[in-house]
């Protein structure tokens, strides 16, 4: 029988494992998995082949011997499904406990085929000389591929039903790598003397290593260090184990290297890198460009590690020692105040960009409040991606009741979301977030075209109402398709723009003053109006009025209770009244509850009153039976 495929399958495998040998790496269960198959594949080609000589010189070395070894190679066969097996489970369960708790049958199941192939008989297939061995064949054979098959059969509907939960280029390698052992099984079927089984699994482990197990994977190329794709699945590693580790974040600023000369630059970074590559009894990742994470599995030795590699920092660099490199520090204590490997990357972002304490310290240590924070802000966030994700965000409308008509003429459109019991989430818990997070887009653009949908339903003039007022966010007033984007949902439910009125901030027309600019120039030639909300609130200035076109001023409801509560308030508003009229531009009060103060806008010449005085922001069935409770009176 001719061995010399098997000893390339044989040859190829050492290689393989000499490149992966040589490579830095870090103690992934994924590799250990991975490992588990190459050995089990590299003793099953060795058996094949060893299997192969004890028979042919089973007269020399006895025939039980012969036997023996010709079924320890059929129980290497099972050992390469057992670990073809436990590399997917590896992938599937986080917990150890998952992972042994299902994989724990299986090997059962697997000790049961080893003893049944050692148990049954084994029998030979001859040449027609009757001296070569073509194949071996019996029980022990089919014990061996039926509980194989098992395994086999188990692997694809793991691949298949639970494809969710396995990394896809693991599922299509394993796929290739099986594939190819079957295929190969068949033809050596067919034509007995043809032994490349082995050969093809050998092809199958090259297909896994160059997929998925290549070390080198795992390194950013520029550095040397480990990168984030190795991050990610060490930390999650660590916190599928439960054990608790340190974090000490590096954060290269562009004021980094100031007091370095530009020609140094290049020279002191890699003398950086290489004492970071040196550092023992921890691990080192570039996540991005500017930021660096160096991992502690002893949290009780972090600190020391921690002051020892700040005072190298401090030390200088270059020959001379002279150039100083001044990173930000973010120093995570312990980790186990968070939950899971996504949450770490997260929590660096979310201090970098919202913890003032950050910006104004070097060194800056993650305390439990931060975290706590933190989450508060990503459980906003999902609720908002929910919200949109399920068709629970809402539009209220606020009636504004006009004192020259003496009805209600316009409504304030206001967002608003459901949680999943269904209960009304405040905007004051989801806007800021949403304006942060960039979804303040996608919110305003639902209610967008959900107030030009009522408006098709339900034609403003049969209440007598002009137009309904929707708020523009800072974010959306900088977005600059805004205009191309609302023109087309107002074609799309054919409404007169005349029976929209935008409204902006003071602090938006400040943030992105020429996109803001040329958004509403867009939109009033299409015929939309514009109000200028808020007047009143942080930097109130008259030049906005002047400087933006706008057709309507909004009182802040703080600036309307200033009137009625500081003297000095009221000469301020008196006087921007005055103004604002000489300017000929309408006045909105906000904020109005009763019916004094209604009165007393109305005296001043205010033209328009909103607030609870008229009506709480009610739900869009509600305000349409508000409206047709007032259609009388305004008849």
């Amino acid at each position: 029988m001719h061995i010399q495929i098997q000893c390339c399958g044989i040859v190829l495998m050492l290689v393989l494992f000499y490149f992966y040998a040589r490579q830095k790496r870090i103690a992934l269960e994924t590799q250990r998995a991975f490992l588990g198959v190459f050995w089990a594949s590299f003793f099953c080609i060795a058996f094949d082949i060893f299997s192969i000589l004890v028979i042919q010189y089973r007269h020399v070395l006895s025939e039980p011997f012969a036997k023996f070894i010709a079924k320890t190679y059929l129980v290497t066969l099972l050992g390469v499904a057992v670990s073809a097996l436990a590399y997917i489970y590896v992938d599937m369960y986080e917990k150890r406990d998952d992972y042994w708790h299902d994989m724990r049958r299986y090997l059962v199941l697997g000790a049961v085929g080893v003893a049944g192939t050692y148990a049954v008989p084994l029998y030979y297939n001859y040449a027609p000389d009757g001296i070569e061995v073509l194949y071996t064949y019996g029980p022990s054979v089919y014990v061996t591929y039926g509980v194989s098959l098992v395994f086999f059969v188990r692997i694809f509907y793991l691949i298949r039903k639970e494809k969710a939960r396995i990394n896809p280029r693991r599922r299509e390698a394993v796929c290739i790598w099986l594939v190819a052992w079957i295929v190969a099984s068949q033809i050596q079927f067919m034509y007995t003397d043809i032994l490349i089984v082995g050969y093809a699994g050998s092809i199958g482990i090259m297909v896994l290593y160059l997929k998925l197990e290549n070390p080198e994977t795992n390194l950013d190329r520029s550095t040397g260090l480990f990168n984030s794709g190795a991050l990610y699945q060490y930390t999650k590693q660590l916190f599928a184990k439960e054990k608790d580790f340190s974090a000490l974040v590096l954060i290269f600023e562009n004021n980094t290297y100031q007091n370095v000369h530009m020609e140094k630059r290049e020279a002191i970074k890699m003398e950086v890198i290489e004492y970071l590559l040196k550092l023992q009894n921890c691990l080192v990742f570039k996540n991005a460009e500017d930021e660096t994470y160096i991992l502690f599995t002893d949290p009780a030795c972090a600190q020391a590690k921690v002051e020892e590699i700040r005072g190298r920092f401090a030390s200088g660099w270059g020959e001379d020692g002279a150039s100083r490199i001044r990173p930000h520090w973010m120093y995570v204590p312990h980790a186990n105040v968070i939950d899971r490997a996504e949450s770490l990357t997260y929590l660096v972002r979310y201090i970098r960009q919202e913890e003032k304490a950050f910006s104004e310290n070097t060194f800056y240590c993650v305390e439990k409040e931060s975290v706590d924070r933190m989450y508060r802000k990503r459980e906003v966030e999902q609720l908002i991606i929910d919200a949109v994700d399920n068709d629970r965000v809402e539009v209220f409308y606020q009636p504004i009741f006009s004192t020259s008509e003496q009805h209600i003429t316009s409504a304030e459109a206001l967002v608003r979301i459901r949680d999943r019991e269904g209960k009304i989430v405040p905007p004051g818990v989801f806007i800021d977030t949403a304006e942060e997070s960039g979804m303040i887009l996608k919110l305003g653009e639902i209610v967008f075209e959900k107030v030009c949908r009522f408006i098709r339903k339900h034609p403003l003039e049969r209440f007598g109402m002009h137009y309904i007022e929707v708020n523009l966010s800072v974010v959306q007033c900088a977005y600059e398709n805004l205009a191309q984007d609302y023109i087309g949902i107002m074609e799309r439910y054919s409404v007169d723009p005349e029976y929209i009125n935008l409204e902006i901030t003071e602090s938006a027309s400040t943030n992105a003053k020429k996109t803001l600019l040329g958004n509403m120039e867009n939109l009033m030639e299409y015929g939309v109006r514009f109000s200028l909300d808020d007047f009143g609130t942080g930097q109130s200035n008259l030049n906005y009025i002047v400087e933006m076109p706008v057709d309507i001023v909004k009182f802040d409801r703080s600036m309307t209770n200033s009137y009625f509560e500081n003297g000095k308030a009221k000469y301020v508003m008196e006087a921007a009244i005055h103004m604002i009229h000489g300017m000929n531009l309408e006045i909105v009060s906000e904020g109005i509850e009763t019916k004094e103060q209604f009165q007393t806008m109305e005296d001043l010449g205010i033209s328009h009153i909103q607030g609870y005085y008229f009506s709480k922001p009610l739900p869009e069935d509600e305000f349409v039976a508000f409206l047709e409770s007032k259609k009388a009176e305004f008849l």
